[in-house]
């Protein structure tokens, strides 16, 4: 009788155990999950407005040593990230393979002009900020016209701050269930042994010398929860790499490795946390309220 008692208690036990490592592996994974989304998402929102072009088009007759004056400025310009000559041959050649004529056998002259495409660091990709280097750069005598997708850039700036908006909101919203989910994991597995904890102080035990052990144990479900969790997300990074190579996902190493590590000490200090204070609860409840 007193061995299937024993059995049943382990079984119980383990029970617990199992359900606080599913809790915090399952948490920590959307947690982790949703944070990598959100680096890559900034990341690829900023390789997208960093591609968005303005031409700027030079009068006939500005001189290749003006142009070359010119990008000497611009390379020195603080929102350029980079930017692209092309000459009217160059582009001549160009509209040719693209439409499979030789437009100059008819026309006698080549009527395109010398050009420079100016991409902008990502924190200039904004409506008003362009407008204002659209004006900078409209004051020079040598420009004829200037060139760029007004309509684009005023979408990215304006559903991007919604989308990053969300996102933010998302994530809080995710990280306050995640800490409830592991929180009441954890007073439940406490919960079950308010009995113990009890009769220890009863016996003149210290509420540090009591909360210790449950301390430790709860760090150690933590830390299981949380590596099953990682090991969880390298495999989906490896599988999304797979699928789509162009996203890049696994570029930025340092940030990865970042936020798994932010994972494994979320999964200790939370579980931490929370013992703690579930342990304290039923330290400070009288003996008659136990029940």
């Amino acid at each position: 009788m007193g061995l299937s008692i024993e059995r049943i208690q382990k079984r119980r036990l383990l029970s617990s155990y199992f359900s606080v490592v599913i809790s915090v592996f399952l948490v920590l994974f959307l947690l982790g999950a949703l944070a990598l989304f959100v680096i890559n998402s900034n990341r690829l929102s900023k390789e997208f407005k960093e591609e968005i072009a303005m031409s700027i088009y030079f009068k006939k007759s500005v001189t290749q040593t003006q142009i070359d004056v010119f990008s000497e400025v611009l390379r020195n310009k603080p929102y350029v990230k980079k930017f692209k000559f092309t000459s009217k041959e160059d582009a001549a050649k160009e509209y040719s393979d693209a439409f499979g004529a030789d437009f100059m056998t008819f026309l006698g002259t080549n009527p395109l002009q010398n050009s420079i495409d100016i991409y902008f660091k990502s924190d200039y990709v904004e409506s008003a900020k362009i407008t204002a280097i659209e004006q900078e750069l409209a004051g020079n005598e040598n420009i004829d016209d200037i060139v760029y997708n007004k309509d684009l850039i005023e979408k990215v700036d304006k559903n991007l701050k919604k989308v990053s908006y969300w996102i933010l909101v998302i994530s809080g919203f995710f990280a306050f269930i995640a800490v409830l989910l592991i929180n009441s994991s954890m007073r439940l597995s406490i919960y079950s042994k308010r009995f113990i904890i009890k009769t220890m102080q009863l016996v003149g035990a210290t509420k540090s010398f009591i909360r210790k052990p449950f301390i430790w144990q709860s760090i150690k479900l933590g830390v299981i929860g949380a590596l099953l969790a990682i090991v969880s997300l390298i495999a989906a990074l490896g599988y999304v790499n797979n699928a789509f190579p162009s996203a890049h996902i696994l570029e930025d190493k340092g940030i990865i490795a970042a936020v798994l590590g932010g994972i494994l000490l979320f999964g200790i200090l939370i579980t931490w946390f929370s013992t703690f204070f579930a342990t304290q609860r039923f330290l400070n409840l009288r003996t008659s309220d136990l029940y």
